[in-house]
């Protein structure tokens, strides 16, 4: 199973944005897709959960654990 944080980022203006996806009731799963809503403005993203453990790098690949903790930093 893999977690999926309830507030991110938003890239456009830096303010909270809330998970608007319900958790499934098995777990969220690699491919799973969650949408957030920004209360700043108001944009939605939608990510798609990847893999943690994947270790391929390069330029297809992005680890949005680490952007998370570049952008509070």
């Amino acid at each position: 199973m893999i977690e999926v944080p309830e507030i991110i980022t938003c890239v456009d203006c830096g303010q909270n944005a809330h998970r608007l996806s319900y958790s499934p009731e098995e777990g969220w799963q690699v491919g799973d897709i969650v949408a957030y809503r920004c209360r700043g403005c108001n944009d939605r993203w939608d990510l798609v959960v990847a893999d943690p453990n994947d270790e391929r790098g390069g330029s297809d690949s992005f680890d949005f654990r680490q952007w998370l903790a570049d952008r509070e930093a």
